[in-house]
């Protein structure tokens, strides 16, 4: 691939609803302007960027593939985004380098949720657009109801560029309103002619054109004062206002494909090359300094100090961690030295390259603006900055969403445990909104992501890449034990053998400590009835008999234990007979002293549209919720309670039911709190059941 400077770059995100053709657009797009030498399909699992054992077989996107085309003397980084919330972090790293994207939407099932998601996702962004509407060579196939929805549901200034010609199965061109001509495709869409509008389009033709005449006219005040006083608008001030406005987001241009065709793809590479902005028009980006707030405003520019933004890395076992990563400013070099600003350290930059899918593409070099990968960097991760030592910036971390699945994980194989925790470890390195946690409480590793099948394909990968298996489980709650009463009780450990005999003998006092505290151990000995030498292991002895309480074997947490009494045995006495004597009294002090059981409670937050308040919150209710307020966010209701962490497991499947997809929650840890009376007796009851098993 040839060098482009960075006016002649077009970095654009494909973004979507899952299923509606990002990727076999992808490929439509490699395949015309001759980047690959064949129309690969999902269902065959073929395609350029759907390369993973994963993607294959379950024909969904699961990572954002990077795919760089040459059209017309420039270069276009494609970003193939996953449709799938469960994957929303890689659509997060591509929207972050994107300059602009291309939203698809099917034109058999029009606007869907997915599609509402990731439009605010682009808002967020702030980035120009086009919108596809695929699929129009399919039954059902409906422009005229897509475009309404559009408009409904993201403004009038969406405005058709293009309308099709034939319905269907004969979908066979689109109209070009700018141009006022027919394009037809071949039977293959590798040529396009240029023909009259059919005269039966005609006046729909003419009537959406003026929409776009307008549309282009209210975002540039000469050419509106010029159209309001009656002017025509010449081909070429209609194409330097729509690129005006396309760029400053007052116009959404929508296209047509049918991309498994490989129609439109001809049109829609003109378009992007022609409309959409390069890397120069974004002017501007802002960081700070590193280890302080001082604001530093860097120009995309190559004149400016070099400065870089990783926004995704794979770990492979056998490859090694492949870092992507967009230039902002200045150029990147191979073979150089470069300061990862974030982490404060100097990385030895190798072979810098592209990647077209799976494939690797030598660069010499990466100039402001462009997209490429670095392999084998010994600590840079997804987030980091890397820059000019001299000129040191640090660009904003991306904000993921925290995970809100979690299932215990064991390998199937005794003795695997090291292979599962090293390969899990990984996955870390790659993918920011997957969490692993050893939880001592519990004895369990658990892993955490956005949904059922992001874990599902944790797993897939890991027994893929690192040849071990494992089984998910419900993780168990991490409940605790404490008291709420006051009592005092002896310990005597005494035992006699022949020989030398075991004797240890002490009276402790038990009461409820602050929150938080933990144990709070007090000797209150005087006159030596248990010499000092001895008062650790008495400590010592509470602290392992907390370990496992006295109702359902869970931590215990938040006891005053006062040492207040004992005696000892001149010959007889040892430090582990006092821990053994101090364990006996604190468990028999827990049952005396009215022990309890705590569960987890979580602060949530639960956004959904206002029609789905009421299930919401009966739900909630029925979860042993309590409601805490609520207040609008965006158009949509925030509804924040605390609920049981034991009740919320799946509720990001049950909220996706109920929502149908439109809703999502956050959730964080609050505060521990007494079981009530009925639900501890079934946890009770589980753990006697459990040990059962086991034994």
């Amino acid at each position: 691939m040839k060098k482009y400077t960075s006016e002649n770059i077009r970095n654009v995100a494909l973004i979507s609803h899952g299923g509606a053709g990002k990727t076999s657009l992808t490929e439509a797009l490699l395949f015309t302007s001759g980047a690959v030498n064949r129309l690969g399909k999902t269902e065959s699992g073929n395609t350029t960027t759907d390369f993973d054992p994963d993607e294959i077989k379950k024909q969904v996107t699961i990572n954002v593939g990077l795919a760089p085309l040459e059209w017309a003397g420039v270069k276009i980084n494609l970003l193939d985004t996953p449709g799938y919330f469960d994957f929303i972090g890689d659509v997060l790293g591509a929207l972050r380098v994107a300059d602009s994207v291309v939203t698809i939407v099917s034109a058999v099932s029009g606007v869907e949720v997915g599609t509402e998601k990731v439009w605010s996702y682009a808002d967020d962004f702030n980035l120009p657009r086009f919108v596809a509407i695929n699929k129009l060579d399919r039954e059902n196939a409906n422009f005229e109801g897509c475009l309404e929805q559009l408009r409904s549901h993201f403004g009038l200034n969406v405005a058709p560029l293009q309308m099709p010609i034939g319905k269907e199965a004969d979908f066979k061109g689109v109209v070009d309103l700018v141009k006022q001509k027919a394009i037809i495709f071949s039977d293959d869409g590798m040529e396009v002619t240029d023909q009259e509008i059919p005269e039966d389009l005609s006046a729909k033709a003419q009537d959406l054109r003026e929409k776009l005449i307008e549309a282009v006219a209210e975002a540039d005040d000469t050419l509106l004062e010029k159209y309001l006083e009656g002017e025509p608008l010449s081909d070429e001030e209609v194409s330097k206002g729509l690129r005006q406005g396309v760029i400053e987001g007052k116009i959404i241009p929508v296209l047509c494909c049918a991309a498994t065709k490989n129609f439109g793809t001809q049109p829609l590479l003109d378009l992007i090359k022609n409309y959409l902005p390069s890397p120069l028009d974004r002017e501007e980006i802002t960081g700070h300094v590193p280890g302080s707030d001082e604001e530093v405003v860097r120009k995309l520019s190559p004149d400016e100090p070099l400065s870089a933004f990783v926004f995704k890395t794979l770990a492979d076992p056998y490859v090694g961690r492949i870092n992507y990563f967009r230039v902002y400013s200045g150029k990147m070099e191979a073979d150089s030295q470069v300061y990862n600003s974030t982490k404060d350290l100097s990385e030895r930059f190798g072979q810098v390259f592209s990647m077209r899918g799976k494939n690797q593409l030598t660069m010499e070099e990466v100039v402001t603006g462009d997209i490429a990968c670095v392999a084998k960097l010994q600590e840079t991760a997804t987030g980091d900055t890397l820059c000019d030592n001299s000129a040191p910036i640090v660009f904003p971390a991306l904000n993921f969403p925290e995970p809100v699945i979690s299932f215990a994980v064991e390998p199937k194989t005794k003795g695997d445990e090291d292979k599962v925790s090293s390969g899990l470890s990984r996955f870390l390195e790659e993918d920011p909104t997957f969490r692993l946690e050893r939880r001592a409480e519990t004895k369990q590793t658990v892993i955490s992501g956005l949904g059922e099948l992001h874990l599902d394909i944790i797993v897939s990968r890991l027994s893929q890449k690192f040849g071990v298996d494992v089984e998910l489980s419900t993780p168990k709650v991490p409940y605790k034990e404490t008291i709420r009463g006051q009592t005092k009780v002896e310990g005597k450990h005494k035992k006699q053998s022949g020989g030398r005999g075991q004797f240890g003998h002490v009276y402790l006092e038990l009461e409820p400590a602050d929150t938080g505290q933990g144990l709070v151990f007090e000797n209150k000995i005087f006159g030596g009835s248990v010499p000092r030498q001895y008062v650790p292991a008495v400590e010592k002895g509470v602290t392992e008999a907390m370990e496992e309480g006295v109702v359902a074997g869970y931590p215990v947490v938040d006891v005053v234990v006062r040492l207040v009494d004992g005696s000892y045995h001149t010959v007889d006495s040892s430090e582990m007979a006092f821990k053994i004597a101090a364990s006996q009294a604190f468990k028999k002090g827990m049952e005396q002293a009215g022990a309890v059981l705590l569960e987890p409670i979580m602060d949530i937050e639960v956004v959904v549209p206002e029609a789905f308040m009421g299930d919401i919150m009966g739900d909630l209710n029925s979860k042993r919720g309590r409601i805490q307020g609520m207040e609008p966010e965006n158009g949509l209701q925030k509804i924040k309670a605390q609920v049981p962490m034991a009740e919320m497991f799946r509720y990001s499947i049950d909220l996706r039911s109920m929502t149908q997809g439109r809703g999502f929650f956050s959730m964080a840890f609050s505060h521990y709190e007494e079981v009530p009376h009925q639900v501890a007796e079934q946890v009770v009851e589980a753990e006697k059941a459990a040990k059962e098993e086991d034994a």
